[in-house]
């Protein structure tokens, strides 16, 4: 009668629990590395809306490098952004890319790009 106990006995490994803790792990510091870039894409589109309110090409680029230096955005400047007139509204395009280094050679590359509103 006790054999038919343990057969019927079920749960995880220490070894299960050790890989279930790694994965969970791996993913929290993932996490922790591409949220602050997300955050920094939230600034850059915050900040693109308020410089396409410029008249000029060197106005809407002065207006984002200001906004830029205070919120402390690091990954494009002024003269990255792609200005064009649409139906006589200023309109402010960016792309960038940044690069999370995983381990070795692998890199976690995330790509962004938006336009004002």
């Amino acid at each position: 009668m006790t054999s038919s106990f343990k057969s019927g006995q079920r749960g995880i490994t220490l070894i299960g629990v050790i890989f279930v803790g790694v994965v969970l792990a791996g993913a929290g510091v993932l996490t922790a590395q591409v949220v602050p870039t997300v955050m920094e894409y939230q600034t850059i589109l915050k900040a693109v809306n308020k410089a396409k309110e410029g008249n000029t090409v060197p106005e809407v680029r002065m207006i984002f490098d200001k906004a830029a230096s205070i919120d402390n955005i690091s990954s494009i400047s002024g003269k990255d952004l792609e200005i064009t007139k649409e139906d006589d509204k200023v309109v402010v395009r960016f792309a960038y890319q940044r690069e999370i280094h995983l381990t070795g050679p692998a890199f976690l590359t995330l790509k962004y790009s938006g336009k004002s509103n």
